[in-house]
């Protein structure tokens, strides 16, 4: 089976030796999404609701990249250098997301890449 490569514009570049996303067959793996805003490549500003809401963004740019949308999520997977915010992200992550909704992992972590106080990767299944 052969992969795809998948990027936007919409969505930040990579910051290192990886891809935004990659299909293989009918599944598209994203890669994890920190809150940079595309065009500029600085983390948005706010605090963490906005960050949260940049990284659904991002996630959705790849995704469309991809010829799927956010509902096509079937996994997501979640970190947080702050656990006290998982309500927040709760609350977020429902105004992107229709039901049913995908798996989730959330787990706090220790740091994040920029200082950055939330990421979010998927794994995305397309009926084409």
């Amino acid at each position: 089976m052969s992969k795809n490569i998948i990027h936007t514009d919409k969505a930040p570049a990579a910051i290192g030796a990886y891809s935004q996303a990659v299909r293989a067959g009918n599944t598209v793996y994203l890669s994890g999404q920190i809150p940079l805003v595309a065009e500029t490549m600085q983390v948005v500003e706010g605090g963490f609701a906005e960050q949260a809401h940049q990284v659904f963004k991002n996630l959705q740019a790849v995704a469309e990249a991809a010829g799927g949308s956010l509902n096509d999520l079937v996994k997501v997977n979640a970190y947080l250098t702050d656990l006290s915010n998982f309500a927040t992200f709760n609350e977020i992550m429902a105004q992107y997301f229709t039901a049913p909704y995908p798996a989730r992992a959330a787990v706090e972590v220790s740091a994040l890449p920029k200082g950055v106080q939330v990421e979010a990767e998927g794994v995305l299944v397309l009926d084409k």
